[in-house]
């Protein structure tokens, strides 16, 4: 990321700068945890590292793993900016990209199950499992490494939420709190659901096996989906049913007070 200008970086540094002579009781953590580094990765690392770490795996320890990845696979900080804006873009309370970078557990939940995904793709299941435990632990996020999240995600509030082994969500997705991607407890094998870019699921909703949420739909809060949603349409209820067509192509795009209920 060093070889070209890091406009997201050098934005969170000049927002922590700014807030750390407002507010001076947090200045020595903005410092720590933001100022005294010279890449997004490092300060992301050590925050994860912060939060993460255990008796089991020091925070130390815990930080050499994640900056490894990090390094071994650059995509990781492509996806890690794509996820800030769209957080920003997204969500109306947010008014920078350091607030989800320190405060958002959702963002924090989701670039640790990145880690974990890519130790899992590189023979290490025993530590993406382990990473998997911490994160829910932590977080109250519970996301299978095996899972195959896309960039330009936004977790909003995140407590709940719970994502299976065989799931795929494409990029440009938004859900809220306590949404469930998960299997009908039937079938083995390839069994959790496949979501399309663009998607938008509410807050509560449960979208249980392998079915295809097309691109651009939106799954209204509550709403437990059993079956294929169509593109471009809105589903509700228990079971769910489709109820409107969205008016915008692709609705996770949309700020969440305009969305976020259907």
């Amino acid at each position: 990321m060093s070889a070209f200008r890091d406009d997201v970086w050098t934005r969170i540094r000049t927002e922590v700068a700014t807030d750390a002579q407002a507010e001076p009781a947090l200045a020595s953590f903005l410092h720590t945890t933001v100022l005294s580094h010279t890449r997004l990765e490092d300060a992301l690392s050590f925050i994860l590292a912060s939060k993460l770490g255990s008796e089991t795996i020091t925070s130390l320890s815990l930080r050499e793993l994640i900056t490894a990845a990090f390094d071994d696979d650059r995509g990781i900080g492509v996806s890690v900016r794509e996820d800030l804006r769209a957080v920003l873009s997204r969500d109306p309370a947010t008014r920078g990209y350091s607030q989800p970078l320190l405060f958002f557990k959702g963002f924090h939940a989701l670039q640790a199950y990145r880690v974990a995904h890519y130790y899992w793709t590189h023979a290490r299941p025993a530590l993406a499992l382990f990473l998997q435990s911490r994160i829910s632990e932590v977080f109250a996020v519970d996301i299978h490494p095996g899972a195959v999240i896309g960039k330009g995600i936004m977790f909003d509030h995140a407590t709940s939420v719970v994502i299976g082994e065989t799931a795929v969500v494409e990029d440009d997705f938004s859900m809220l709190h306590e949404v469930t991607l998960g299997g009908t407890g039937k079938v083995g094998g390839d069994r959790h659901p496949k979501i399309g870019r663009g998607v938008m699921i509410g807050a509560g909703a449960k979208v249980l096996g392998n079915i295809r949420v097309g691109e651009g739909a939106k799954v209204g809060a509550g709403s437990v989906v059993l079956e294929d949603v169509a593109p471009f349409t809105t589903v509700a209820g228990v079971p769910a049913r489709p109820v409107a067509y969205p008016g915008h192509a692709l609705p996770a795009l949309d700020e969440l007070d305009v969305v976020g209920e259907v």
